[in-house]
């Protein structure tokens, strides 16, 4: 990962991406960019992970000269030999696992999760509060961790 800023990227599995969460998170895309963030880490399994990587997508599209990197952060480092059949490598400038594997595929996310936010100067959330929900529990993390963050879902 480069020595510039780093925005991680959580939500629910399912959000209802609407017009005003696009213009919101449109805007703090924009202002993270300038504020010198140049590393967008994503996990890639919900709704909001994929929206966002759109929004950053099209903002490294729209201004080539912007460095803007895209990782796929893998829960467990075997996916990073062979990755699930619906990734697509390309679709990213570089991919890492930022932990250790654990045992279980949700405990591994979980940890994943942890180790995304320390790596990250900024959090960007869309996670209601939701006592069973993996992306709740990164927002609880970010909060004790003192991260600058953003949760849309509770804006």
């Amino acid at each position: 990962m480069s020595s510039e800023k780093v925005c991680s990227c959580f939500g629910h599995k399912q959000v209802v991406i609407t017009e005003e969460l696009k213009s919101r998170v449109n805007e703090e895309i924009d202002k993270a960019v300038a504020d010198g963030v140049r590393t967008f880490l994503f996990g890639g399994l919900s709704t909001f992970d994929e929206f966002v990587y759109d929004v950053v997508t099209e903002k490294k599209a729209q201004n080539p000269q912007l460095c803007v990197e895209r990782v796929f952060c893998f829960p467990l480092e075997n996916h990073l030999r062979k990755p699930p059949h619906w990734f697509d490598r390309r679709e990213y400038e570089s991919l890492c696992c930022p932990c250790k594997e654990f045992d279980g595929w949700f405990k591994s996310i979980y940890f994943r999760n942890l180790a995304m936010i320390d790596e990250s100067d900024l959090v960007l959330f869309y996670a209601e509060v939701q006592k069973d929900s993996g992306a709740y529990k990164a927002y609880k993390y970010a909060v004790k961790k003192h991260k600058k963050l953003i949760n849309f879902a509770l804006e």
